[in-house]
């Protein structure tokens, strides 16, 4: 507590340091002490009296209102109570204190000449935890504009913007409202897709909180045009399957409904949609064709595509070619029947129900070329053995020419 100077009224003042001099245990005194209070709290009001001999004491508020005339209420206000009142000390009490009671208050002591001393009551008013208010939107590429703000504080609130322990520096705004004071601090930042949810906080400082701050948290609200992936299924799908395709889609914020359809045709009757979800059942090739998924926000469109193929889901025949040996009858061969193949078709290990052609490392040309030559030289060797045989016979008939040919 401060203590206001001490005045001593029990002789005029020409003769005051000569009194005090010679007999200062006679002379009255009052002092009075200053008082800080936080608003609603309590205050307590002192009068301290020196040599006091019964005297009338009065206190008085700001207004030069009589609170208290030697202990009695003088004043009907129910906030105020005298809860001392002893030869050394006069104590009375202030609840539910508001900026508006601040001011002196006066204790007074009537002796020969009336005298006083005031007290000094300072009312703190410590800011609520600020509010954070959006005056530009955050567009992804753009800015946002965000600014803090403390309406009411006394005196005025220290404001500060904080990311990832960073201080961020704002353009203080100081408005005085009389007995209080509103504050603010604005700040414009850029902002990208990935700044979504970013965190930031508003502090505010201030002597009333004893070292302590309050502190409003806020994210970041970055509005971004949709992106759009369609998740596909596992596995080659063949006819009889069911087909499920999801569009994952995100964006801020982030759009209601997917559109799908099917590129230059329409979509299958048996094809359902649940949200972002499209199912066919018992697929045939007839459903063969790019599908696509389109989402859409205030702030763009985008879309992704699939293309499906429906594989046949039948039994593969295939014939033997002929050989000199007996016929063999045709095999049949069934995605759950191994069967064997001619050499150049075999099973795809991936799709057992698909015939593939496969090529076998003996070099067939090579061995066509060498069979075709073999062909061609018998027939050589057969002409020239027939000629001959023509010819022999031919001599035979000049000498005996009694025997025909035949």
């Amino acid at each position: 507590m401060a203590f206001a100077t001490v005045w001593n009224y029990c002789v005029p003042l020409t003769i005051v340091t000569v009194a005090w001099l010679l007999n200062t245990a006679h002379c009255q005194a009052v002092q009075a002490e200053n008082v800080t209070v936080l608003e609603g709290g309590t205050a307590q009001i002192s009068c301290r009296l020196q040599n006091y001999d019964g005297s009338i004491v009065v206190i008085q508020n700001p207004r030069r209102q009589t609170l208290f005339f030697n202990g009695t209420r003088a004043l009907k206000d129910d906030r105020f109570q005298m809860v001392l009142f002893t030869q050394r000390l006069v104590r009375i009490t202030l609840t539910n204190v508001s900026v508006s009671d601040e001011g002196g208050y006066f204790c007074q002591l009537y002796t020969d000449s009336t005298h006083h001393q005031v007290a000094t009551l300072s009312v703190l008013v410590p800011p609520e935890t600020p509010t954070v208010e959006v005056k530009q939107e955050a567009v992804e590429g753009g800015e946002a504009e965000l600014t803090c703000v403390s309406p009411r504080s006394k005196p005025a609130a220290t404001l500060r913007w904080m990311r990832k322990g960073r201080e961020i520096a704002g353009v203080v705004s100081l408005q005085d409202n009389g007995k209080t004071f509103s504050v603010s601090s604005t700040i414009r930042i850029p902002v990208e897709r990935k700044d979504d949810g970013a965190a930031l906080s508003c502090e505010a400082f201030h002597p009333a909180l004893n070292g302590q701050k309050r502190i409003r948290h806020y994210r970041l609200d970055v509005y971004f045009a949709p992106t759009v992936r369609i998740v596909p299924p596992a596995g080659i799908l063949r006819e009889g399957d069911s087909l499920t395709l999801t569009c994952s889609v995100t964006g801020n914020p982030l759009p209601r409904n997917t559109q799908w359809s099917k590129i230059n045709d329409t979509l299958p009757e048996r094809a359902e949609i649940s949200g972002t979800t499209l199912q066919i059942s018992r697929l045939s090739q007839s459903h063969n064709g790019t599908y696509l998924c389109q989402a859409q926000n205030d702030y763009g469109r985008a879309a992704d595509h699939y293309t499906l193929l429906v594989y046949d889901n039948v039994s593969v025949t295939t014939m033997v070619p002929s050989t000199p040996t007996p016929t063999t009858p045709p095999i049949t061969s069934h995605s759950t029947t191994p069967t064997l193949l001619p050499p150049t078709l075999a099973l795809d290990p991936e799709d057992p129900g698909a015939v593939v052609e496969t090529h076998s490392a003996v070099p067939y040309a090579v061995i066509g070329g060498v069979l075709a030559l073999l062909v061609f030289t018998v027939i050589c060797v057969l002409i020239v053995t027939i000629w001959c045989s023509v010819r022999q016979k031919g001599s035979y008939r000049t000498r005996e020419p009694i025997l025909a040919w035949y």
